[in-house]
């Protein structure tokens, strides 16, 4: 057998299974007469690098597919990157910029070129670093949402939207990023408090010398303003029914009008009516037949129609405005402000909201099976609290604005006749060519008569097809591929692309394949610091996760992330967790080690501490199984790690090994050694999924003919008969060794001295594991008595007395003030627990089984005082 090295080093170890389990293509799939498991990746941003997200995301899916794997499942996990539209566009505008050349001076074609090169340059570089991680993806797999098929499959789904009368083209109140110059959804945009002013400008009444004062948070849009609003049971405003007034700074002459939308309470119950410019403006300037007067460029500059400050800043503009308005004394007074403002998720600027025409898809109708899939536990959304938010959203929900004021993306294929607003829909080119023809009856029609509509799609509505068009389920419904690998099993992400992501990707499956796109949702935390701030590059408080797997390794990264990451719940990073993760890998290391280097002895039988052991062992393993199971159908992965950590830790490490080590410089019997390295690799399988380095490394030392090649490759264990009363009686067992230990540390008395265990007789006592006790405390004898003898410390184990006799080995005098004291605590205790019981409120609106719980406190304290009492006057005898 080959040495096993002192140190576990990661790093090499890592490089070397990794590339193993690839070159021997174990992450591969395909179809076959086994039950499919399934999970397909949320596509991270083609130009993304690995963040602390990501790899909380990809370390629990990669540990559902390789325990799938071990359960005798078909599982393929689908890699792929998506080609994020806004972010990929604003990173190939910032390096041309970096590199002298404005966008502006390109031609699309030209621009796309750059854009693709950047693509290609930078599009496999998360892929790579997940390999790092040990993502068991099955990279032949790999998939990119502006790849041939699922451009195509995305093409495909508008056109046939379109001709179902569910996607249509108008102006529209849409959310304008400045920034990027497009148009984004609602659901792009993230509203947070922001200090602002709130101005009270006055308008002049025409034809009076009154005013009326409107309080506004943005008095550049001053002039866009067409209407003065109120409410029409305000008492104080009907005197103005018919009457006008004057626009500040421009002196346009707008109506009063009256729409209850108006809040009586707020400002000045005046409001300023832009209908360009805010959504309810829009909506009232329809009600009442408005004209719209938009005042911005794309840029957030102020154009011609403003008639002043055109061409500055709308923030400029802003500051100007107030100063314009303050020199025709037109302003009554400012006011400190805190109002929500909304920003764009990808470029963090104020949203503009602009009338602007776009594409839109029809929801209303969409959404109802995929409401009805969750409601009826036909798609299981973990935690089950998100079920409400997804409702929420669902009832709610707005017709999607599906185009985008960008290049890089899936162009929208819409082609405009000559010299016309109409257009066809269609695939291709040549099929576009082809509608209108019969639109027009010209057959002298070309391709390039036609013109493209230049906007793109958001990238959503590729993503939204993800699970289906993977295994080209849009193109080729009926292919091998799509019917068994379709619909997948659990989807893994985070609950802020619930809306984004996950409801479109259920609706899609209920539009097209006519089934649920997946069963399970389970919904991750966010990754966040100490102080509980989300991880960011602007807080510098964002570890790089390369460098946390070249410290810390890859296993122990990967139980870093998992120990503190309940379903749902936040994580609270610290490097001290994947220090944890490693310290675990150096303890399985170690403890190997310590196994294999044992001389082993064919000639010496199995002693009886550690025949009986084993057999607990064996037990406790079965019953460790058990839980487990259930804890990963759950879905409570970090409690699942938890039990396996704490199964090798505990009970194998500092019980079983314990228990079974052979005396310094003597060997082991070779039964009690080949029991022990089935056991462990037991454990490594256990281990497997969430350590797969690691466990794939003792795997290679530790198997036989009769393993598998590779861990990869092993079955789940299987849970055998459990036994519980073995169970049982070992926790008793060590009870009675920890007791014991405790004695001889309180007392200072020296590991070599052999102590004498005396226990009051009962019926219910078992013998079993008397070897063990002995072995591990160094007893001299157990024996059994009637009454409590002199001279003794004495211990509870489950209502049971235990005595080790003391004489000779202690200060009486000492004893007796230490006893004394701790008496003095219990009596504190017990008189708390009594107050608390004869609390007639308290005993009348408790719960039964909190009284339950503080009767049980008051019976054991009194039986620990008895105890300390007879203590004490047994060493005063």
């Amino acid at each position: 057998m080959k040495e096993i090295p002192a140190k576990y080093e990661a790093r090499d170890i890592e490089k070397k299974w990794y590339q193993y389990w690839v070159d021997n293509n174990y992450f591969h799939s395909e179809p076959d007469d086994r039950e499919p498991y399934v999970n397909v990746i949320p596509p991270p941003n083609v130009t993304g690098v690995l963040h602390m997200g990501h790899m909380l995301n990809n370390t629990i899916q990669d540990v559902l597919v390789r325990r799938a794997r071990m359960l005798g499942k078909n599982a393929v996990w689908v890699p792929g990157t998506d080609h994020a539209s806004i972010a990929t566009e604003a990173k190939v505008v910032a390096k041309l910029k970096s590199e002298g050349i404005d966008k502006n001076t390109l031609s699309r074609e030209e621009f796309l070129e750059h854009a693709w090169d950047w693509t290609e340059k930078h599009g496999g570089i998360i892929l790579e670093q997940l390999k790092k991680l040990g993502a068991s993806c099955d990279w032949d797999r790999t998939c990119f949402t502006m790849d041939e098929t699922r451009s195509k499959s995305v093409l495909r789904v508008f056109v046939d939207l379109y001709e179902k009368g569910l996607i249509y083209r108008g102006v529209r109140m849409v959310n304008w990023d400045t920034q990027a110059q497009t148009a984004v959804s609602d659901e792009e945009v993230i509203y947070t408090e922001e200090n602002s002013k709130l101005y009270y400008v006055k308008y002049k009444i025409q034809d009076e010398d009154n005013y009326l004062v409107i309080a506004t948070t943005r008095p550049e849009t001053i002039l866009g303003d067409t209407a003065v609003c109120v409410n029409p049971d305000d008492p104080r405003f009907k005197h103005l029914k018919d009457k006008k007034v004057i626009v500040p700074i421009l002196d346009r002459v707008v109506p009063v009008i009256f729409d209850s939308y108006v809040d009586m309470e707020f400002g000045t119950g005046c409001l300023k009516i832009t209908p360009a410019h805010d959504i309810n403006d829009y909506e009232i300037g329809i009600r009442h037949n408005l004209e719209s007067i938009d005042i911005f460029n794309d840029d957030g500059t102020l154009n011609k129609s403003a008639q002043v400050f055109v061409g500055e800043d709308r923030f400029k503009a802003r500051k100007l405005a107030v100063e314009k308005l303050e020199e025709l004394g037109l302003i009554e007074k400012i006011e400190d402000y805190t109002n929500k403002v909304g920003r764009s998720e990808r470029t963090n600027s104020v949203i503009e909201p602009k009338l602007s025409m776009q594409w839109f898809l029809k929801m209303e109708d969409l959404v109802k099976p995929a409401i009805k899939a969750v409601e009826d536990g036909e798609i299981n959304i973990i935690p089950g609290k998100f079920k409400n938010v997804y409702r929420h959203w669902m009832d709610n929900v707005r017709d999607w604005c599906i185009s985008r004021q960008l290049w890089w993306g899936h162009r929208i294929p819409a082609y405009y006749l000559p010299n016309s607003n109409e257009f066809v829909v269609a695939e291709t080119e040549e099929q576009a060519l082809q509608k209108a023809v019969e639109i027009t009856k010209n057959t002298n029609l070309k391709i390039s008569d036609l013109r493209q509509d230049n906007d793109v799609l958001d990238t959503w509505f590729s993503s939204w097809l993800w699970p289906i068009s993977v295994f080209d389920g849009i193109l080729k419904p009926e292919n091998p591929d799509f019917k068994y690998y379709y619909p997948t099993n659990d989807l893994v992400t985070a609950p802020e692309i619930l809306f984004f992501w996950v409801a479109r990707m259920i609706i899609a499956g209920y539009e097209y394949p006519k089934q649920k796109p997946f069963t399970n949702v389970y919904l991750h935390g966010i990754v966040r610091d100490k102080l509980r701030r989300k991880m960011s590059k602007s807080l510098g408080n964002s570890p790089d996760p390369l460098d946390l797997i070249d410290k810390y390794g890859a296993d122990g990264v990967r139980v870093g992330m998992l120990l503190c990451s309940p379903a749902g719940g936040d994580l609270l990073y610290d490097d001290s967790l994947p220090e944890q993760g490693r310290n675990f890998a150096n303890k399985i290391w170690n403890a190997f080690r310590l196994i294999k280097n044992w001389e082993i002895d064919k000639n010496i039988q199995q002693p009886e501490h550690s025949k009986i052991a084993v057999e607990w062992l064996d037990a406790k393993i079965n019953e460790t199984i058990e839980v487990i199971n259930k804890q990963f159908d759950d879905f409570r992965l970090s409690e699942a790690l938890m039990t396996v950590y704490k199964l090798f830790w505990d009970d194998f490490s500092a019980w079983y090994l314990e228990i079974i080590k052979p005396e310094y410089q003597k060997p082991i019997d070779s039964k009690t050694y080949a029991q022990s390295i089935e056991y462990f690799k037991k454990l490594a399988l256990l281990l497997s999924p969430f350590m797969p380095f690691i466990a794939e490394e003792l795997w290679q030392f530790m198997k036989n003919d009769n393993d598998t090649e590779s861990i990869v490759l092993a079955k789940w264990p299987i849970s055998e008969k459990g036994n519980s009363k073995l169970i049982d009686e070992f926790n008793t067992c060590a009870d009675v060794v920890a007791n014991i230990r405790a004695i001889r540390q309180d007392k200072n008395i020296p590991q070599k001295e052999k102590l004498n265990l005396q226990i009051i007789r009962h019926d219910n006592y078992s013998d079993k594991f008397d070897l063990v006790i002995k072995k591990l405390t160094n007893l001299e004898t157990i024996s059994f008595v009637n009454e409590k003898p002199e001279m003794a410390v004495s211990f509870l184990v489950k209502n049971h007395e235990y005595f080790i006799l003391l004489e000779n080995l202690i200060d009486k005098d000492a004893e007796i003030k230490k006893i004394e004291e701790e008496l003095k605590y219990a009596e504190g205790f017990l008189n708390s627990v009594n107050k608390k019981l004869s609390n007639e409120k308290f005993v009348a609106n408790a719960p039964e089984k909190v009284i339950e719980i503080e009767r049980k406190k008051l019976a054991d304290a009194e039986a620990k005082i008895s105890i300390l009492k007879e203590q004490i006057q047994a060493l005063k005898k």
